[in-house]
């Protein structure tokens, strides 16, 4: 079974966490790989990657077919320090007010995400493993992941969260963004947010990272 066409080989071990933003997917999956000894990946980088490329490209981000190219030619390394696209180092653009309003509809173009797609599983393969974090990773990318997890919390927490994060921005207005976000990520024709039938789903409204985390190391066994 290749990497394009089937989700792991033998070896691979798999910690899918998905959830909307604001949830605390990075940084339960940051601290939760470090436990386990695993690398971490956060795939919402990859598609905020290609958004960045695109508006530096200054390609219109209507036109799919440019959208694709770009992803698949792209060069786009991401650890957990840094996000360089194409030579430039884009940690803190591609969390910037005009990446996170344009995102959706860079992650909406199915094309994209198949090549994206291939690139977090090769990123799997060759390190044996990692916890990866995004919105369709135990859905879509890693159906048979060792552990799926859905993070949900309240609106209101989620808004508070992000408006931490982004000092530009004031809490209505990351409340409005993140309504919008969640309508467009949940209604999408490919690949939508949504919760797999056999995730553990954990509300981290009212607990701490530590809290979640060792819920889920005790998951694991």
């Amino acid at each position: 079974m290749s990497v394009a066409d089937g989700p792991m080989g033998d070896g691979v071990r798999v910690i899918a966490i998905d959830g909307p933003a604001g949830s605390g997917k990075s940084t339960v999956a940051r601290q939760l790989a470090e436990r386990l000894g695993l690398e971490y990946l956060d795939t919402g980088a990859m598609y905020r990657s290609v958004a960045f490329a695109a508006m530096a490209r200054e390609v219109d981000l209507a036109d799919s077919d440019a959208i694709v190219e770009i992803a698949r030619n792209s060069d786009i390394h991401i650890d957990d320090t840094s996000v360089v696209v194409d030579g430039v180092d884009a940690t803190t653009q591609i969390r910037g007010p005009e990446v996170t309003r344009s995102v959706s509809t860079v992650a909406a173009i199915s094309g994209v995400r198949e090549v994206l797609r291939v690139r977090q599983r090769a990123w799997a393969v060759e390190r044996g493993g990692g916890v990866l974090e995004g919105r369709d990773i135990g859905t879509v990318v890693f159906p048979d992941a060792e552990l799926k997890v859905y993070l949900s919390a309240s609106a209101a927490v989620r808004a508070e969260r992000r408006a931490g994060e982004v000092s530009a921005l004031d809490y209505e207005t990351v409340a409005a963004d993140l309504a919008a976000r969640d309508a467009a990520d949940s209604t999408r024709q490919h690949d939508p947010l949504t919760q797999a039938p056999d995730a553990v789903h954990i509300d981290t409204t009212d607990l701490t990272v530590d809290q979640v985390v060792d819920e889920l190391i005790a998951r694991l066994g």
